[in-house]
Parts: structure tokens; C-alpha cells; sequence
């Protein structure tokens, strides 16, 4: 199988970006209900196409990643911050997960940022797996944070130097 292709998304990724988002929607990572129609944009003006990275397989949107900055205040300017990372399950075990997160570190150089942080839910133990090989440390853990399918769940506090 090809490696993943990355690239900035476009406007024109704005359909196929939705559809995965709701796709790939699980109690495991997310914290917001199961999206209904009728569906929000994708995009917004708070995170644009320039703020995603896509995978391509075969020229088939399989999974993004969004970098965004964590606050608007300039002496937070320095970090960026994972805001969501989806693979379609019929591409998981291709790397473009993995070549997202190398993808979205090189990005945030590029940008200026010294530092990359992302939140995890505790018992997301695939995605926490793969930052931490990747070289994300914990850096903290809000226990109980959310309740979610009957159960308190942790969010756990990620980050790594660039």
C-alpha cells in the first residue's frame, strides 16, 4: 500500500472533511453528542482550511489533523495546539495517522511554534499510544472531566518541545 500523502486542505476538502468528521464520530475521543442534522460547516472562520492537514490515499480524503493556537494572547503565540485528528477506519494500519502527527509537528515549526500541545481523553488509549511515540509526555490529567456514555472520563494534558 502507498504511504499516506499530506497536504494542507483546501476549500474544495469541505464536504469529504465533514462527512469523515461525522464518520469517525466515537464516545472514545469525542465530548460533544453525536452530530444531527442539520450539519455545521466544517471550516470556519475560527479554523479554515489552512488550519487542517489532510491524508490522501489514492487521492481519497482518509483523515486530517487541525493545528490551531491555543489562546489569541501573543505571549501564548509561541505554541500550537492539535484541536482534532480523524482516520476513516477503513484506513487504519496505512500510517496516516502517524503521518499526520509527524506532519502537523513540521507545520507548527514552520509556523514559529515551539511547543505543540493536544488533549486526549484517559481512556483513548490507541490515540495516547501513538503521541506518546511520537513524542508527546503528559503533562497533565484533569480526572473525572467529563461524563460521557455513563462513565467519568479524564482529560489528559499533552505536550512536547519542537
Amino acid at each position: 500500500m502507498p504511504d499516506p500523502y499530506i497536504r494542507l486542505a483546501k476549500p474544495a476538502d469541505e464536504a469529504a472533511l465533514s462527512l469523515l468528521d461525522r464518520e469517525t464520530w466515537s464516545p472514545l475521543h469525542a465530548v460533544q453528542p453525536r452530530p444531527q442534522p442539520p450539519y455545521r460547516p466544517f471550516f470556519s472562520e475560527r479554523c479554515g482550511p489552512g488550519d487542517h492537514l489532510v491524508a490522501e490515499l489514492d487521492g481519497v480524503v482518509v483523515g486530517y489533523v487541525r493545528l490551531a493556537l491555543p489562546t489569541e494572547l501573543a505571549c501564548n503565540a509561541h505554541v500550537r495546539q492539535i484541536q482534532g485528528l480523524a482516520v476513516a477506519a477503513s484506513a487504519r494500519g496505512t500510517g496516516a495517522g502517524r503521518a499526520l502527527v509527524r506532519a502537523v509537528q513540521d507545520e507548527a515549526r514552520r509556523r514559529g511554534a515551539r511547543r505543540l500541545t493536544l488533549r486526549v481523553l484517559g481512556h483513548n488509549t490507541p490515540a495516547r499510544t501513538l503521541y506518546e511515540s511520537e513524542g508527546f509526555a503528559v503533562e497533565g490529567v484533569l480526572p473525572g472531566e467529563f461524563f460521557l456514555d455513563g462513565e467519568y472520563v479524564d482529560d489528559v494534558l499533552m505536550g512536547r518541545s519542537l
